[in-house]
C-alpha cells in the first residue's frame, strides 16, 4: 500500500484545483500517488456530498491515482484537535507516503488554513513511537513523511518553489472539470459562487502560465514548504 506522494485536500476538488498538474505530472513519471479528501463538501452551495463523491472518483481516474479517500470529517466545522489527527494519522501510517501535499496555509476558506495545519501537525505525530494506532485491528507502524508541501488556492501566495507542469494542465483541467456541479455553467440556474465564474475556470490556465513564464516553461503550479527546499548541485535548478 506503500505511496510515494499523498495529497490531502479538505474538500474534493481541492486537490485537483491546487495541485492536480503535479499529480498528473508525478504519475506519469511513474510514481505511486493518493488523495484524500478530510470532508465530503456537504455544505457546498451547488450539488451534494453524493454528487461529488461521484465528480471525484472521476477526477481521480483522469489523473490516475492510485487511492482515492474520504475521511468525512464535517464540513466548515472539523478542528485541529486529537479526535481528526488520529484519523490523518491512520492515513499517513497506511500509505507510508515520502511525500504529502496539503491545503495552503492561508486562504478564503476557513476549512483550508484549518485543514493544512491538521495535516502538517498530524505528520509530525505519525512519527512519534509512543502513538499507536490501529487499522482494520492491526497495530501501525509509525512513519513520518520526509516532506509536507502545501500547494496555493485561491489566495495569490508567494511559492517557496515551483514545479514545471508543461504538458499536464489539459490533464488539469479535465479533472477540475470533472467536478461539473461545482464550477461554471452557463446554462446553471443555481446560486452563483466565487468559483463559479468563467474567470475563475480561466485561472487554471492563466496562473499555471504566469508562473511558468517566471521560470522560464509555459506552465507551472507553486507550493510553500516547511522545511529548507534543498539541491544537490546548482545545475539542478531551471
Amino acid at each position: 500500500m506503500k505511496l510515494d506522494i499523498l495529497a490531502f485536500g479538505a474538500h474534493p476538488d481541492d486537490v485537483e484545483l491546487g495541485c492536480g498538474a503535479t499529480i498528473a505530472k508525478e504519475v506519469a513519471l511513474g510514481k505511486k500517488v493518493g488523495i484524500v479528501d478530510l470532508t465530503r463538501g456537504e455544505l457546498g452551495t451547488r450539488g451534494s456530498a453524493d454528487l461529488r463523491d461521484k465528480e471525484s472518483a472521476r477526477a481521480a481516474k483522469i489523473l490516475g491515482v492510485f487511492a482515492r479517500e474520504n475521511l468525512s470529517f464535517d464540513d466548515g466545522f472539523f478542528v485541529n484537535d486529537k479526535k481528526h489527527q488520529f484519523e490523518i494519522i491512520k492515513m499517513i501510517r497506511k500509505y507510508q507516503p515520502e511525500i504529502v501535499l496539503c491545503n495552503a496555509i492561508d486562504d478564503r476558506h476557513i476549512d483550508h488554513p484549518k485543514g493544512s495545519s491538521l495535516v502538517s501537525d498530524a505528520c509530525f505525530l505519525s512519527g512519534l513511537l509512543k502513538i499507536e494506532t490501529e487499522l482494520e485491528g492491526k497495530l501501525q507502524e509509525h512513519w513520518r513523511p520526509k516532506q509536507v508541501y502545501h500547494y496555493i488556492q485561491w489566495k495569490n501566495i508567494k511559492p517557496d518553489f515551483v514545479l514545471d507542469v508543461t504538458g499536464f494542465i489539459e490533464k488539469k483541467s479535465e479533472a477540475v472539470l470533472a467536478y461539473s456541479s461545482q464550477f461554471y455553467d452557463p446554462k446553471s440556474n443555481e446560486p452563483e459562487t466565487p468559483i463559479t465564474s468563467k474567470n475563475f475556470i480561466d485561472s487554471i490556465n492563466y496562473r499555471a502560465r504566469d508562473l511558468g513564464r517566471l521560470i522560464g516553461v509555459e506552465y507551472a503550479e507553486g507550493f510553500t514548504s516547511e522545511r529548507y527546499v534543498a539541491v544537490e548541485s546548482l545545475d539542478k535548478l531551471i
